[in-house]
């Protein structure tokens, strides 16, 4: 492994969490080169691989750097934006533009030999919402009763048995209000009258309600673990920062344990978990986000996980 090169931060141009990692490489002196991959759409990046024959290689070239990709340390891919085709382009040519680039650009990067934080292939496996369920009870987490289904049938028995039961999103798709806002969909309680013939539309996560005492997010950089406590009037404790209250608390360390066997069973080493405290002072899973938020909660405690992950990207 290479640990003289850059640091190569994948991500959007709106990024605060990497602003600050970059900001913590830069102040020890480390390399970092920034970039979107979906500006290869615009003109901005610049891109060239080579393969066989007797040349080999890659270079990515930003509007302030040229690189040659076999020279970096290491990788935080944390959220680069969506590939999108230029205005110009007709719908079709659109279409085959962004094809191209996608797997074009994903494959090149993911050939990139350092250490990454996480691997891009191995977060795409990681974001599928029922092999997260699978490898979570398979490595001893204990995890609430969960159905996945279309059927309103279905739906309606796992209610009856598991009730009062909540809905959670599959997937965080981008939705837009009609007045241009973002649309949350948060995770709520579901009413039996609620599952009618419209479940079979779509498919649906259905999980039995935790009788909880409070969050928590724990976050694993590398060997290093953080786990804050969450408490807030809400369901779902995003629907209102301004009510939600901090405290850092210690890792059982069974929880530590599992939150290590979890990332090594994808290849990880970053993870954002979520668990909710029982009311028996169990800890519930409720799933793990491999690009999850974390500076937030840095800035409300004091916790050192800008260095932790600075540590992991710079090698020494």
């Amino acid at each position: 492994m290479n640990t003289i090169g850059p640091v190569l931060v994948l991500t959007c141009a709106d990024d605060p969490t990497s602003d600050v990692v970059i900001n913590e490489l830069n102040i020890r002196g480390v390399p970092v080169v920034r970039c979107d991959p979906a500006e290869v759409l615009a003109g901005t990046l610049e891109v060239s691989a080579r393969f066989g024959g007797n040349a080999s290689g890659s270079l990515l070239r930003t509007e302030s750097r040229t690189i040659d990709l076999s020279t970096v340390r290491s990788i935080y891919y944390r959220r680069p934006s969506s590939y999108i085709a230029p205005a110009s382009m007709s719908t079709q040519d659109g279409r085959f533009a962004k094809g191209q680039a996608k797997h074009g650009m994903g494959g090149i990067l993911a050939n990139i030999r350092g250490r990454w934080v996480n691997h891009i292939w191995r977060s795409i496996e990681a974001e599928f919402k029922p092999t997260q369920l699978a490898v979570a009870s398979e490595i001893g987490f204990t995890v609430p009763a969960t159905l996945i289904t279309n059927s309103p049938d279905q739906a309606r028995d796992f209610a009856k048995e598991h009730g009062p039961i909540i809905y959670k999103p599959l997937q965080n798709t981008e939705l837009i209000k009609p007045d241009g806002d973002v649309l949350m969909v948060w995770a709520d309680v579901v009413h039996p009258d609620e599952l009618d013939d419209s479940v079979s539309l779509a498919l649906h996560l259905f999980q039995a309600r935790v009788d909880k005492q409070a969050d928590v997010r724990t976050t694993v950089i590398g060997d290093k673990v953080f786990s804050v406590r969450i408490e807030s009037p809400h369901l779902d404790w995003r629907r209102d920062y301004d009510k939600v209250t901090y405290a850092v608390i210690e890792t059982p360390q069974h929880v530590t344990d599992a939150c290590q066997r979890y990332l090594d069973r994808f290849g990880l080493l970053f993870g954002a978990f979520d668990f909710g405290i029982a009311q028996d002072g169990s800890w519930v899973w409720y799933e793990c986000n491999t690009a999850g938020q974390w500076h937030w909660l840095e800035l409300e405690t004091g916790l050192p996980m800008t260095a932790a992950l600075a540590d992991l990207l710079e090698i020494k």
